[in-house]
């Protein structure tokens, strides 16, 4: 009697004790993943095993364990594409408002250019109907003037130039920007690197 008894107390002992272990590591893990998250550092299998100091077998076999990594990796991953978003966002209002400004200094420079074609054919018209009438100072004064305004306009042509090239620029970078959002689009509609937890090795070392 007393042998067929003996190893039932010992079964159970050993299984509180597996218990007892199987707890810790999971308070281990919690813990572990909660440091992650306060230092804002990225929570993978590798990590979450390192810090708790236990197997990645018993991060894939353990149904608690798994679950609260894969939580914390979708969650860090979520929040590392909603910031990727944001500063993408944040680029692509820069790069707007630049493009906007550029427009803007464009039409105000074809508006002057024409405003001083204008005033230079005025001149022009002045000089011809009262040219025999002025003294050679007034001629001088106005040649001078015409000649001032020749080269405000050619300036102002470099200028439009340069603005235009900017405009460019600007419309290339937008370009850009949206490829770029798309792309974040993209990576945020793929499944997360939790996912991957259920098609990992089931053989591995076990908790230590």
């Amino acid at each position: 009697m007393n042998t067929a008894t003996t190893p039932e107390p010992r079964t159970a002992a050993a299984l509180a004790a597996r218990r007892r272990k199987t707890e810790t590591a999971l308070e281990r893990v919690h813990q572990a993943i909660a440091r992650l998250r306060r230092e804002k550092a990225q929570v993978s299998v590798a990590a979450v095993a390192r810090r708790a100091d236990v197997s990645r077998t018993f991060l894939y076999d353990n149904a608690e364990a798994r679950a609260s990594v894969t939580a914390a990796m979708t969650e860090a991953g979520e929040r590392r594409s909603r910031t990727l978003a944001e500063q993408d966002d944040e680029r692509e209002a820069t790069w707007r408002e630049r493009a906007l400004n550029a427009e803007d200094a464009l039409k105000a420079t074809h508006t002057e250019i024409l405003t001083q074609r204008t005033r230079i054919g005025e001149l022009l018209g002045q000089i011809r109907d009262l040219e025999a009438e002025w003294t050679q100072d007034a001629i001088q004064r106005i040649t001078t003037e015409n000649t001032t305004l020749k080269q405000r306009v050619r300036q102002l042509a470099t200028d439009n130039r340069t603005l235009d090239e900017r405009l460019k620029a600007a419309r290339s970078n937008l370009r850009f920007q949206d490829r770029r959002v798309a792309d974040l689009e993209a990576q945020i509609a793929e499944p997360l690197a939790g996912s991957r937890l259920t098609t990992a090795p089931a053989t591995r070392n076990p908790v230590t």
